[in-house]
């Protein structure tokens, strides 16, 4: 459990996720987010409430696990919840060789037996378990993504100032160690990025070009916040790759919640899939850890700062998004851009930042509001929305006003 200066702290998730265990039902489900969210912890949480026999087991271990193991396992949750029902937790599940069909196998004949056994399932690999999911598991589980934490989370867990928030962002593991810049960087760069690279994209999901999908991502932090063309990209990477191959890595980096390529509104979908993307980050810690200034750097740089800003505010919309709260644009004609275009349902909000950057575009809000005629525009920043009070209400508050 989180301790801090203000006691536990528990993500709004745990409530949900103990609403549902409190079902008399039994049921498959599965939580996934990127590393370092507290998918663990936050399930260590709501375990330590339930009156249910518990068995916790991980398959993140030196040696190889495979669907014997995981199948030993589901046997001794059998015995240990008898007739009364029980809970069988399994962290790190995409590592365990050919999960999907020992697991769909074993729910199934729960199913035929009538064991009252309840399942959770976690994994730090979005892509991968979705495609488990999708090819073995169709319309037996329930899903709850954990993303990133929001400014408020961290300002109510560790009084994490806006500022504080723009700088560290949102990894919690990071939080104690911002008060010494230096070993906060080499945490978020040995422990966050090269782990969810190396463990997440490459060792399990077939990279030809491994070296050039590093580069992608470091790129991807520079520009975050920018519109930059796929050929633009090749030619910063000094790459022979072709654009097809970035846009894959970058869709196995948005898997991985790390970096994702915003696609360009236009009220057609090809249009929108032909598009440059505009480069965001999941987190602002993986911004300004790459680009290795201190905090008081960080803040005096106004340039840098304004990026921070913008890309705090498309974070916080794309882990929404990720949750499929809403689909998050961009908007650019010829010398005008919004910044983001928010879409949930029938309702499209058009989002402007004043991030106090310098830009090569103008403000795009009114010819973008003349052609598709948004239900709201917002302007954050400067004499609008404070970004703080932007940043502290959930994604679903603003478009549903």
């Amino acid at each position: 459990m989180l301790s801090n200066q203000r006691g536990p702290f528990q993500r709004p998730q745990a409530a949900e996720l103990a609403r549902r265990l409190a079902e008399p039902r039994r049921f498959l489900q599965v939580i996934t987010g990127a590393r370092q969210v507290g998918k663990t912890t936050l399930v260590q949480q709501v375990m330590e409430t339930q009156r249910l026999p518990v068995r916790f087991v991980s398959a993140d271990e030196p040696t190889l696990r495979g669907g014997a193991w995981l199948a030993e396992q589901w046997e001794a949750a059998r015995l240990e919840a008898g007739s009364g029902g029980g809970i069988l937790v399994i962290d790190e599940v995409q590592k365990v060789e050919h999960w999907s069909e020992t697991v769909k196998r074993l729910w199934d004949e729960d199913t035929r037996r009538r064991h009252p056994l309840k399942v959770l399932l976690l994994g730090s690999a979005p892509l991968l378990i979705e495609r488990g999911l999708t090819e073995s598991l169709a319309g037996r589980f329930e899903t709850l993504q954990l993303p990133h934490w929001a400014f408020r989370e961290m300002n109510v867990a560790f009084r994490f100032s806006l500022d504080d928030y723009l700088c560290f962002g949102g990894y919690p593991g990071g939080a104690p160690l911002s008060g010494e810049p230096a070993r906060w960087r080499r945490y978020i760069l040995d422990a966050l990025v090269e782990t969810s690279i190396a463990r997440d994209v490459l060792l399990l999901t077939r990279v030809d070009k491994p070296a050039l999908l590093r580069r992608l991502f470091e790129l991807g932090c520079r520009y975050s916040g920018q519109v930059l063309s796929y050929t633009k990209m090749i030619g910063q990477l000094q790459d022979a790759g072709n654009t097809t191959t970035l846009a894959h890595y970058l869709d196995l980096l948005a898997a991985a919640g790390m970096l994702t390529g915003l696609r360009k509104y236009a009220g057609q979908s090809v249009r929108q899939r032909a598009s440059s993307p505009k480069l965001q980050v999941f987190n602002t810690a993986l911004l300004t850890a790459m680009a290795g200034l201190m905090p008081d750097e960080a803040r005096t740089d106004r340039d840098f700062y304004g990026r921070l800003v913008e890309s705090s505010v498309g974070a916080h919309l794309v882990n929404a998004a990720q949750q499929r709260v809403c689909e998050v644009f961009y908007w650019r004609d010829r010398n005008q851009e919004v910044d983001f275009v928010v879409r949930t349902g029938n309702r499209l909000i058009a989002i402007e930042v004043k991030s106090g950057r310098r830009r090569d575009t103008l403000p795009g809000i009114a010819a973008f509001s003349e052609a598709f005629h948004p239900h709201r525009t917002l302007l954050v920043g400067a004499d609008g929305i404070p970004v703080e009070e932007f940043l502290s209400c959930p994604v679903e508050e603003w478009v549903a006003a």
